[in-house]
């Protein structure tokens, strides 16, 4: 082969090669996560200042609903007549583990504040309010008041805790959360003990 023929081939192969090099940058880059889903996982700060007793609002980290109860004292006293119906009181079951500090009867770190992810443990339905305590359409006389899942009728009290025989399996999920200050929580971190 001659040498001006050999010369054309390494030159058609290096700029083939630094081709092939530029075209997969962008594709290499469009793998990492965007700016959106980088900020999605990242945690989120809630004003919990104007939120009223009995008022529930729903914020999203990491593409989950996370609700947020200020509970009444009537809220939390109902958690006694609950206790016993539960079927994990103190939230230890390590299916979906909860924080050594939310395994009490309330779930949270502040007793009027109950901090759960909105999503069923079950097949990952939605649960709707009901907070008004009595006998209601899919409910029992005697109740106290909390969420009804209406996809398969799993019943959590107040604290977010399953009702015995139901379908869901645990409890609805605490993620990991804590007080920046009295009225401002950041949802996606807790504090190092």
């Amino acid at each position: 082969m001659d040498s001006k023929r050999r010369t054309w081939l390494i030159a058609t192969g290096c700029a083939g090669c630094v081709a092939a090099g530029g075209a997969a940058v962008p594709f290499v880059d469009s793998l990492a996560p965007s700016a959106k889903a980088r900020a999605e996982g990242g945690p989120v700060d809630v004003d919990i200042s104007s939120l009223r007793p009995t008022e529930k609002i729903t914020v999203l980290w990491r593409g989950q609903p996370v609700w947020i109860l200020h509970r009444t004292p009537a809220m939390l006293e109902s958690l006694n007549e609950t206790q016993s119906l539960v079927a994990d009181p103190d939230s230890k079951r390590t299916a979906f583990p909860t924080p050594v500090w939310a395994q009490t009867q309330w779930r949270s770190i502040k007793k009027e504040y109950l901090v759960v992810v909105g999503i069923c443990t079950h097949l990952g339905c939605s649960p709707v309010d009901r907070f008004t305590p009595g006998p209601q359409p899919s409910l029992p006389s005697d109740w106290d008041g909390g969420f009804l899942c209406p996809c398969h009728g799993s019943m959590f009290d107040l604290a977010g805790r399953v009702f015995k025989n139901m379908p869901a399996p645990d409890n609805l999920v605490v993620p990991p959360y804590m007080y920046v200050t009295d009225t401002k929580l950041r949802i996606g971190e807790h504090e190092k003990a």
